[in-house]
């Protein structure tokens, strides 16, 4: 499958000769690269149908979307397996969407990483599919205190933004089930969306603000419990990043999510996941990196507009 945005970002950079060369740029520079340091995160997306459509989703979630398909408690065990195989200083295992609660094995799948002494970390949009599974997710926070968090979906501290993207009545529930979980003692953070012309403080303040007013006992501290993602945007113009670009900019490449992480996912037809470099670039078969970990364990050129665009001059990281 080449999704939407896949076939968008082609249209505007590869008709241009940018992204099209693994290793070098379209001014003929050495194109920047990752060298995996540690598998500290292994995310698995547990498929990519979702209960809402969001407007900007980049990877085009929604109820009709199943290019990947619901990852298995089997799928899932494998690929722990191998982590104590292959003696691994694996910290956190995360789950991202899709929403991670509509896939019927999320559940095994959460009490098998739990069991194994994982971090857990699950992405939910907290809107309704979250709720059939309240008081399971109550037990596992007591059986396994400290392990598990619930990152929300909130793109905005104002109804109005948020429904943009979530669609009309989103808000109100989902805020209502952050101080359910909030108040059951759940370790919860949110994710949220930088708007343009909008300061980081200033969206801090208006979560803080809301938050506050709603009666829920979160105080909200940078990369600890929220954290505020890029706009993403196929269209948008941004410059490739070659080797030099990492004393000029001065980040380090292993800052970026593929030094520290690998993502698992399944996709509709195969008979068994791959693993890709991150949690953003889900369609392009030119980062697929092997059916096993072992395999994936190989450097990674920056050769999409998403590792420009979010990672390296974003700043930002799933796993925070």
């Amino acid at each position: 499958m080449i999704s939407l945005n896949e076939q968008r970002i082609s249209e505007n950079f590869k008709s241009r000769g940018k992204f099209v060369d693994l290793t070098t740029t379209a001014k003929n520079e050495a194109r920047a690269f990752v060298e995996l340091e540690q598998l500290t995160t292994l995310w698995f997306n547990t498929g990519t149908l979702c209960n809402l459509a969001c407007k900007n989703c980049y990877i085009e979630s929604s109820p009709t979307n199943d290019e990947l398909v619901f990852v298995s408690e089997q799928e899932v065990r494998t690929f722990l397996d191998e982590i104590i195989e292959l003696n691994l200083k694996t910290e956190k295992v995360a789950f991202t969407g899709g929403e991670p609660f509509l896939n019927k094995e999320m559940i095994p799948i959460l009490e098998l990483s739990l069991s194994r002494g994982f971090e857990v970390l699950v992405l939910t949009n907290a809107y309704r599919a979250i709720d059939r599974h309240f008081e399971t997710l109550k037990s596992f926070n007591t059986t396994y205190p400290g392990q598990l968090n619930l990152r929300v979906s909130l793109d905005h501290y104002t109804a109005e933004e948020h429904e943009k993207e979530r669609g009309a009545k989103t808000f109100d529930r989902t805020l209502s089930t952050i101080q359910k979980l909030v108040d059951w003692g759940f370790d919860i953070s949110i994710a949220g969306r930088s708007l343009k012309h909008e300061p980081l403080f200033e969206a801090l303040e208006g979560y803080q603000t809301l938050l506050d007013q709603s009666g829920i006992p979160l105080k909200i501290e940078m990369d600890k419990n929220i954290v505020i993602f890029p706009e993403m945007s196929p269209e948008k113009d941004v410059p490739e990043i070659t080797t030099a670009c990492w004393d000029i900019l001065n980040v380090s490449p292993y800052a970026q999510m593929c030094a520290n992480e690998r993502m698992v996912v399944k996709r509709k037809g195969s008979e068994k996941p791959i693993v890709l470099p991150c949690t953003l670039i889900t369609y392009d078969s030119d980062f697929e990196l092997g059916d096993t970990l072992k395999e994936s364990f190989k450097r990674v050129y920056l050769n999409h507009p998403y590792c420009a665009q979010f990672c390296v001059l974003g700043g930002a990281s799933c796993s925070v």
